[in-house]
């Protein structure tokens, strides 16, 4: 395959592992297409290396497309996991307000 369809593939991979990936999403879709495009040439690297599979037979085989989208999924939550602030809900209390709006409706 040349670049253009590894580009392709990736940001379709990248779309639709950020789909099957529950949650609110915090990246953007360029951010989410390059994170696609990293994850299909990491999936495809780690497929030859690790299981010894040659994923890399055509741009419509099954394998190629599975490789890809389980690369970029793996990309994604690890994006997830480094840029979540787990103490930043925005929620306190019984009420769902904030403190800082608690604080001003008593007001």
């Amino acid at each position: 395959m040349g670049i253009i369809a590894w580009i392709v593939l990736g940001l379709v991979a990248g779309l639709i592992a950020n789909m099957l990936i529950p949650g609110r999403r915090q990246q953007g879709l360029i951010v989410t297409c390059l994170i696609g495009v990293a994850g299909a040439l990491l999936g495809g690297w780690l497929a030859t290396k690790i299981f010894h599979i040659h994923s890399l037979q055509g741009f419509f085989n099954l394998s190629t497309w599975l490789t890809a989208i389980a690369g970029a999924a793996i990309l994604l939550l690890a994006y997830h996991l480094f840029t979540s602030q787990p103490g930043r809900s925005g929620r306190s209390g019984r009420s769902g307000r904030s403190s800082r709006s608690r604080r001003y409706a008593r007001r």
